[in-house]
C-alpha cells in the first residue's frame, strides 16, 4: 500500500506542477514551440510504469485514478480552469491507454513496454490536451504541441535510464500476468 500512495502522491504533484507549468513558454526562441510543463508531465508515464511494472495493471490504475482526483481538484485551484479541464481529459485517456499498453508488452524486452507505451500516451495527451486547452486562443498552440510531443519523447527515452535503475530498487510483486482480453 506504501508503493501505491507514494505512486499517487508522485502522479499529483508531476501533473499539478505541469499544468502550472504550460502556461509558461520557454523564453526567446523556443516561446512557439515550448513550454515548461513538456519536461515534467512525462514524469507521469515514468511513475505509471513503475506502478506497472512493480504491481500490475490494477494498482496502475488506481495511482492513476486516485492522482486523478487529486490533481484535478488541485489544478482547479492553482491552474487555469480550461487548462484543468484539458489535463484532466487528456492525463485520465493517456495514462489508462499507457497502463493497457504496457500491461500487454510487459513481457518483453525490459525497455520495450515503458518506451512504446509512453509513446502512444504521450501522442494522445498531446493531442487532446492541447486541442482543448489552446483551440480558439489565438495562442501558437500547433507549435507547442509539436514541440511538447518531441519533449515528451526525448523525455521517455531519457526516462528509460530512472526506470531500469529504480525497477533495481523497486521489489516486483511476482507472477504479475498482463491483463486478459
Amino acid at each position: 500500500m506504501k508503493a501505491i500512495i507514494i505512486g499517487v502522491l508522485a502522479m499529483a504533484v508531476t501533473v499539478v506542477a505541469s499544468n502550472i507549468l504550460v502556461e509558461y513558454p520557454l523564453p526567446g526562441v523556443l516561446a512557439d514551440w515550448l513550454t515548461y510543463g513538456a519536461f515534467t508531465y512525462p514524469v507521469a508515464f515514468l511513475v505509471t510504469d513503475l506502478t506497472n511494472r512493480a504491481r500490475g495493471a490494477a494498482a496502475a490504475r488506481l495511482v492513476v485514478l486516485a492522482g486523478f482526483a487529486i490533481a484535478v481538484v488541485l489544478s482547479l485551484i492553482v491552474a487555469d480552469t480550461r487548462i484543468a479541464i484539458a489535463s484532466g481529459t487528456a492525463f485520465l485517456i493517456a495514462q489508462m491507454l499507457d497502463v493497457t499498453v504496457f500491461d500487454r508488452l510487459r513481457r518483453a524486452v525490459w525497455w520495450k513496454a515503458p518506451l512504446i507505451s509512453s509513446g502512444i500516451g504521450s501522442a494522445v495527451d498531446t493531442a487532446l490536451f492541447f486541442s482543448i486547452a489552446f483551440v480558439g486562443t489565438g495562442l501558437p498552440w500547433h507549435t507547442w504541441a509539436m514541440g511538447d510531443f518531441s519533449a515528451k519523447i526525448i523525455m521517455a527515452l531519457t526516462c528509460l535510464a530512472p526506470f531500469r535503475l529504480l525497477m533495481a530498487i523497486i521489489t516486483p510483486r511476482l507472477n504479475i500476468e498482463p491483463a486478459k482480453g
